[in-house]
């Protein structure tokens, strides 16, 4: 169960130099297809910060293409991740333990963040097997492939949905934002190779509805079939875990999600069927070695339409390998390889 000191920067090995704390806050301007990200990830052993500020709303294939970055890794470690200031202009402040967040930002040239994040449900922590059945389900049959934590990135972590108001601005084009969208934070030793493939990603239709997933996949195969590792729906406040689920992703430009098609199962049995069409593109570089192939998706469920982020993580010498590989059965007359 996530706690209020939760917060806070925790307890770290000082034998463990990548120990990492993150968090992310994502959300949107719909109508204008701008997806907006702002990303922290704090290294207290090392005592620095990388930070980035993404906003895109086009097919971008490369960071320049988008409308707007900041891309920084090492930047001076704050005192306290509740409250805190970065040199690169981004200031978070938490207003409610675990719940609710004021974002703003300013890089000095006309780009700006003024945005406040309001829970509408307690944390998801995936390591509480109370709240989330996949856990639970990977304790009772000590399967310790089911413990996804993505290594060890996520050996703390949650996930949570909010509503979140107010306006960004790029070059001085003011964009207003009024979104349900999601927001995370982990914290554990995280290594800049060895990662699992993860697709990450929300559909968000109102206030009363939201759902949340985290998937696994086989690059080998493309990352087509999705395997659930963790997720909700939260309905009216109330949150219900994911017990059951599985997807299909087509991808048509690179790696970014095009299509999608979900079939989930909350812990009540009820089925959730979801269709997700890809809006934009973008090659969020989280950290070094990492791309996550990053979407605003438009997601349609029982009639109804919303919006989410799709993130499907590889690492960089994984792609390099797997372009290799391509390359090499080009070469050799073989036509059948996975990226065509």
């Amino acid at each position: 169960m996530i706690k209020d000191e939760d917060v806070h920067f925790h307890e770290t090995d000082p034998k463990v130099p990548n120990w990492a704390e993150t968090n992310y806050f994502g959300f949107y301007n719909a109508e204008a297809k701008l997806n907006v990200g702002v990303y922290g990830l704090f290294r207290p052993n090392l005592g620095i910060v990388g930070s980035t500020i993404c906003i895109n709303s086009k097919m971008a294939n490369a960071p320049w293409e988008a409308d707007f970055v900041d891309l920084q890794s090492s930047l001076p470690i704050p005192k306290d991740l509740a409250d805190y200031q970065l040199d690169n202009g981004l200031s978070v402040k938490c207003t409610r333990p675990n719940m609710d967040w004021t974002i703003r930002y300013d890089d000095g040239h006309g780009t700006t963040i003024d945005v406040d994040y309001r829970s509408i449900m307690e944390p998801f922590d995936i390591q509480d097997p109370a709240m989330d059945p996949m856990k639970a389900k990977a304790l009772a049959e000590a399967d310790k492939a089911g413990h996804f934590a993505w290594g060890t990135a996520y050996n703390g972590h949650f996930d949570q949905t909010g509503h979140v108001k107010g306006m960004v601005t790029v070059r001085g084009k003011p964009y207003p934002i009024d979104c349900i969208s999601t927001m995370d934070h982990s914290w554990g030793p995280r290594p800049e190779r060895g990662a699992p493939n993860m697709s990450w990603l929300h559909a968000h239709f109102s206030k009363d509805l939201a759902i949340h997933v985290i998937f696994g996949f086989d690059p080998l195969k493309n990352g087509t079939d999705l395997t659930l590792t963790h997720g909700y729906v939260v309905e009216n406040g109330e949150v219900f875990g994911l017990k059951e689920g599985r997807g299909k992703t087509i991808r048509k430009i690179e790696r970014y999600a095009d299509l999608v098609e979900l079939v989930l199962v909350d812990k009540n049995d009820r089925e959730w069927r979801l269709k997700g069409k890809g809006l934009n593109t973008f090659p969020w570089q989280c950290w070094p070695n990492m791309v996550a192939f990053n979407v605003l998706a438009e997601w349609e469920c029982n009639g109804q339409t919303g919006y989410g982020e799709i993130m499907d993580f590889f690492e960089a010498p994984q792609l390099s390998a797997l372009n290799a590989n391509k390359e090499t059965r080009r070469l050799v007359g073989v036509t059948d390889f996975p990226y065509a």
